[in-house]
């Protein structure tokens, strides 16, 4: 299938390279030319494991592309996946702007069906406004559908994440939308026996931020657990462990330390 991926920061190339690499003939854009000129040069701005040898291959086999331009990338593909940047406003609230603006350049193209999935990390309900956007902007009346696909990559580990997910979600309102994604990702669920879960557009975008809210939990529990440890005299690791062997608490998370960090964790 033919995907265009919007964005080639860690998500975005990641998971497009990913996409080539299970066979799907996949265009990555974005607006930054020095970046796309690295790219097509076969080198990469970023580090991730057996990510640079991953590129270089479906380059070689000529299913994975590069381009400055939307419209390309709107004409190219069917699918368009939307993985840019949301960076904190001057309030800490995401700024949506480069979303926005992928949704008004893609509407000015459409001539034909498509479905836009939302890979950024959003807040709950970005995909009603997105919705709301392409409608203000196309010039032709053609048919579209949004869909939420949130991204569970971990930097530094995110091409085996990307390959070996916990599970898929999808957001969609659509069975044409459905059956879309299902396809894209049919052989990373064949190779790695996930579920792929199937809900509502704002059930999906929460799921990304529940899950993310629940660790930064953990985390900052853990850490404070560690405190009353040293006031009492007690080890935090055993203390820790002593809580991990419960199964409704698990292991993960609860390494006492400095604490959370990166641009998802709340």
């Amino acid at each position: 299938m033919k995907i265009t991926m919007v964005g080639t920061g860690y998500v975005g190339l990641v998971t497009g390279t990913c996409f080539a690499e299970i066979g799907h003939q996949v265009l990555c854009v974005d607006n930054d030319a020095r970046k796309i000129d690295i790219l097509r040069k076969r080198r990469i701005p970023i580090y991730e494991e057996d990510l640079e040898d991953l590129v270089i291959r479906n380059i070689d086999a000529e299913r994975l592309h590069f381009t400055t331009s939307i419209r390309e990338g709107t004409e190219f593909a069917e699918v368009i996946f939307i993985a840019v940047g949301t960076p904190p406003a001057y309030h800490g609230e995401p700024n949506l702007s480069y979303v926005e603006q992928v949704g008004r350049q893609v509407a000015a193209h459409m001539t034909d069906y498509r479905l836009l999935v939302e890979k950024s990390t959003v807040p709950v309900n970005t995909g009603i406004q997105l919705k709301r956007t392409i409608s203000k902007y196309l010039r032709e009346k053609v048919d579209f559908d949004v869909a939420s696909n949130p991204e569970f990559l971990r930097e530094g580990s995110a091409v085996h994440d990307a390959f070996n997910p916990d599970r898929i979600v999808i957001g969609v309102e659509s069975e044409r939308a459905t059956r879309l994604l299902r396809e894209i990702y049919e052989p990373i669920i064949a190779r790695s026996g996930c579920e792929f879960l199937v809900m509502n557009i704002p059930s999906a975008e929460l799921t990304k931020h529940a899950s993310n809210s629940f660790l930064a939990t953990k985390i900052s529990f853990i850490n404070a657990v560690s405190r009353v440890c040293e006031l009492a005299g007690a080890d935090i690791e055993q203390v820790a462990h002593g809580m991990g062997l419960d199964p409704r608490i698990g292991s993960s998370f609860l390494r006492a330390g400095v604490g959370y960090g990166g641009s998802c964790f709340p």
